[in-house]
């Protein structure tokens, strides 16, 4: 079966520092390059993946592409951009035309760390994401629990743009809550234009002692809401180290979908990244 991982990250410190990595997070405070992800990809029988962007710093995205042009497993980057410029439309032509520009697939921003809950519903917010849409990209939305009302007003919004939540809206697995967020993800889900990724669960669980078992509420309501035509898997590498590695994060994933057909499965681990993002089979 093709596996597409649709969501991972790379850094190098030396470059440029990832200030959201506290204390907390010490053991992946170090570089974690290409080469070494290629490692786990290859061992893991994965075909293709999705880099995505983890700071909001406009340099990042041109050396996300540049990744990609280069060969190897990159064949989608979702990249940053101020979506609040006035020059929002020019700033994403402008990424299309560098070297691996046609390897952008989609933006994010970190709204997760925004104060306002309704960040998502501010005018230059929603003209950014009008440009996002006129651009042909998908909208990665990476949002806390709280944020999620936003983001279904947001999504309901803008029909014509694709958004895709990231880490299933990071549910509070660790304390055992379900609600409010599982009917604010229904209620997200019930849009059309909108994708979850089967993804970040084992580092919203308890590090130490998570279990299949423990995430299976939360991947179930997912895949019972969004179905697996609208959900993609992702490793969320190298955070997921924090709790498991590379090759304990796809296993988890594969027992979490092993009840469904065997075409929904395909869907899950490649067939609705590839569609949503463009991929090609690449």
């Amino acid at each position: 079966m093709r596996i597409v991982d649709a969501h991972h990250h790379v850094w190098d410190l030396s470059v440029r520092d990832q200030d959201w990595i506290g204390p907390e997070l010490a053991a992946i405070r170090r570089d974690f390059l290409l080469p070494e992800l290629c490692a786990e990809t290859a061992a893991a029988g994965v075909q293709a993946t999705v880099l995505v962007q983890t700071v909001p710093v406009a340099q990042e995205t041109p050396e996300f592409l540049a990744l990609a042009a280069a060969g190897g497993p990159v064949a989608g980057v979702v990249g940053w951009t101020d979506l609040t410029a006035p020059d929002v439309v020019g700033a994403l032509a402008a990424l299309r035309e560098l070297p691996g520009g046609e390897r952008l697939v989609g933006i994010r921003h970190p709204v997760q760390g925004e104060p306002d809950p309704g960040w998502l519903l501010r005018d230059d917010v929603r003209r950014g994401l009008s440009a996002v849409a006129e651009a042909g990209l998908v909208y990665d939305l990476l949002v806390l629990p709280h944020q999620l009302d936003a983001a279904v007003r947001t999504a309901a919004a803008h029909p014509g743009l694709t958004f895709v939540l990231d880490h299933l809206g990071k549910p509070p697995i660790a304390t055992g809550g379900r609600e409010p967020w599982g009917s604010a993800v229904r209620a997200l889900a019930a849009l059309p234009n909108t994708v979850c990724k089967l993804s970040g669960m084992v580092t919203e669980a308890d590090w130490t002692s998570w279990t299949v078992d423990g995430l299976r509420p939360y991947a179930g309501t997912v895949l019972e809401a969004f179905g697996p035509a609208r959900t993609m898997y992702g490793s969320d590498w190298p955070v997921c180290r924090l709790a498991s590695s590379y090759a304990g994060v796809l296993a988890c994933a594969r027992t979490l979908t092993e009840h469904l057909a065997k075409d929904e499965q395909a869907q899950v681990f490649a067939g609705t990244a590839d569609r949503v993002y463009g991929l090609g089979g690449v």
